[in-house]
């Protein structure tokens, strides 16, 4: 059964096709989250060090720098430095200073932070799963909606 957005809000209505558009993104991204940090919870990581674990996972077995992760990150409001030591006192990453550049930082994902992300992956298929109820069509149309929505430009 499909759940409105209407019912879920307790909300009568809208002013226009575009403000509901925009609330329902906003109310399902925070649907979607919840779900996300309470899987992550178990494993005692946020949903932006497991960003950044698999930031640092697609670049092994070689380093990246601090500033290519933040322009790497999903939430892009994220302390991406202090996450950073958190991780590193979990033993989940190492953190060096570049030798040519003092100012650069090179970040690696060690073999903990690997196990970690392995240990996850089978919890993940749940997740994935909240949308097994959509046809491959659906899902590739949404994506190209998505897509399609942040194209757009916006001038204050």
């Amino acid at each position: 059964m499909i759940k409105r957005l209407e019912d879920e809000i307790k909300q009568r209505s809208f002013k226009s096709q575009q403000e509901k558009v925009l609330v329902n993104l906003i109310y399902t991204y925070n649907f979607f989250e919840h779900k996300f940090e309470e899987l992550l919870k178990q494993f005692d990581i946020t949903p932006q060090q497991y960003n950044i674990l698999r930031i640092l996972k697609g670049q092994y077995p070689n380093s990246i720098s601090l500033n290519e992760i933040k322009n790497r990150m999903l939430d892009r409001n994220s302390d991406v430095s202090r996450i950073v030591e958190r991780m590193r006192k979990k033993t989940l990453l190492t953190r060096t200073t570049n030798p040519k550049n003092r100012r650069a930082v090179e970040i690696k994902i060690t073999s903990k932070g690997i196990e970690l992300l392995n240990s996850i992956e089978p919890y993940l298929k749940k997740y994935h799963d909240m949308l097994s109820h959509m046809s491959e069509n659906e899902l590739k149309n949404l994506n190209e909606l998505l897509d399609k929505l942040r194209s757009t430009t916006f001038n204050q």
